[in-house]
């Protein structure tokens, strides 16, 4: 990687199922992720944790659950990539749930127009809360992200644009069948969405990496990659907020295919976001392994089950 990594550590779990999310930058700190880095030749700038938003039971508003902590945190989120950007930095955003990826990708706009996202992830996120029982804001960030007219305007409309993305703009990549609500797969029909789904990457997930490469990279100038660690099988590696057993990708396939993705000359950011490091081994041998395996692709160089 030639540019330097501009580390943005987001603690917030405000719009997830439950708290957890928000220990996260820390405990990829505490496993030596900088140093990791370093030591891979990876140069990083490390900006530091936002102070630390813990979930909570939201009583007022249980459709759209803490939406006011969720909307202060993607853009605050956003003020500090769109730093990172101006000093010619990839950002490297640790979140934190998925509505994080709404402020990095404001904070590439409006001066990167074109900009493409991969959204890696086991679940869509179409929802909205008129269709979502537990109003967890998580499951509805593309939705926000693509401004669904259902969506909640003090989320969708937050940013410097209306809506931040086009669906042409989206590709879901290793999005799974049976964790994709009837709303979620009508929506994304409507929208034209790119797919690539989890069992075309499962059998081949560096040539599934290389096909959403070339469905985006020549019509975009800067590609912003999102990961959620719920695509990765929680029996294979327990940290995802998720707790889906035999369901997702082997850990190695992941990262693999995350290699082949962080690879592209016109990578613009990534974001990780939903893993729980209390779903991992107490004395922190999960975390390190994610660890090994992120700074590994991060790097380019090779990863080994």
């Amino acid at each position: 990687m030639a540019r330097s990594l501009g580390l943005i550590g987001v603690p917030s779990s405000m719009g997830a199922f439950a708290p957890g999310q928000e220990k996260t930058p820390q405990a990829l700190r505490a496993a030596g992720l900088v140093e990791r880095l370093a030591a891979a030749g990876v140069a990083v700038v490390d900006h530091g944790d936002a102070a630390v938003r813990r979930w909570r039971p939201d009583r007022d508003r249980p459709e759209a659950q803490n939406l006011g902590a969720v909307v202060e945190v993607v853009a605050e989120t956003a003020g500090r990539v769109r730093q990172a950007v101006a000093a010619g930095q990839t950002p490297l955003v640790l979140g934190g749930d998925c509505t994080v990826e709404l402020g990095t990708v404001a904070g590439h706009l409006p001066t990167a127009e074109r900009l493409a996202l991969i959204y890696f992830d086991l679940h869509p996120d179409l929802n909205v809360p008129s269709r979502s029982q537990p109003g967890a804001l998580d499951w509805m960030g593309l939705a926000h992200l693509l401004g669904e007219p259902e969506a909640t305007p003090e989320l969708s409309r937050f940013g410097p644009r209306v809506p931040l993305l086009a669906p042409e703009q989206v590709l879901l990549f290793a999005a799974g069948p049976e964790q994709t609500t009837s709303w979620e797969q009508a929506t994304s029909e409507r929208l034209g969405l790119r797919v690539v789904p989890v069992d075309r990457v499962r059998a081949d997930h560096e040539a599934a990496a290389a096909a959403a490469l070339a469905a985006l990279e020549p019509n975009c100038d800067r590609l912003l990659v999102h990961f959620d660690v719920d695509v990765v099988d929680f029996t294979d590696l327990p940290l995802s907020e998720e707790t889906g057993r035999n369901q997702g990708l082997p850990f190695a396939a992941a990262m693999r295919a995350l290699g082949v993705l962080l690879a592209s000359p016109k990578l613009g950011a990534l974001t990780v976001t939903e893993l729980n490091p209390d779903h991992g081994a107490a004395a922190g041998s999960t975390v390190a392994a994610f660890v090994d395996g992120l700074s590994r692709a991060l790097a380019g160089t090779s990863f080994s089950a």
